[in-house]
């Protein structure tokens, strides 16, 4: 899916046993919360780079979640004028990816560079916060119910 005018990407979503999300707050705006997400590296699979950047922006790995989920299709969105690399490309290209804690307790270490807090939140709040050009692949993702449905998945 990528091309010269989108970059590839994947986005991880973390869900509790009582299906809340992971939200991680912005350490360049303060009060701008998203979800864990990132480009993916050459030669790397998109479940790859979900577990890397998931590891990277949040401490999080095998021992804390299991993925249980990929949401079947690409999203994409342009980036707005003045947000974004220069150059040709446009927005972004994304692969969804859904993980489940194993416990309870697990505790996400924000990187401080990404993010710098975190809380669980419900999936209609973190669409109403997104900021507006990611907006509409977030409630391609998560207003299909699919976070719903991942615990029948586990």
């Amino acid at each position: 899916m990528a091309s010269m005018n989108f970059r590839a990407g994947v986005v991880a979503i973390v869900i509790n046993s009582d299906l809340q999300i992971m939200a991680f707050e912005r350490s360049d705006v303060a009060d701008q919360w998203q979800l864990p997400q990132g480009g993916i590296e050459p030669g790397e699979t998109p479940v790859a780079a979900a577990w890397r950047e998931l590891g990277e922006e949040t401490g999080l790995g095998e021992p804390e979640v299991e993925l249980i989920q990929e949401f079947p299709e690409w999203t994409i969105y342009e980036w707005p004028e003045g947000v974004g690399p220069k150059g040709k490309r446009m927005g972004q290209a994304q692969r969804w990816f859904i993980f489940h804690t194993c416990s309870d307790d697990v505790v996400p270490t924000p990187d401080g560079v990404e993010f710098v807090a975190w809380k669980w939140v419900e999936a209609h709040w973190l669409v109403d916060q997104i900021v507006e050009f990611r907006r509409s692949s977030y409630e391609q993702v998560l207003g299909r119910t699919m976070v719903n449905s991942a615990s029948t998945k586990r």
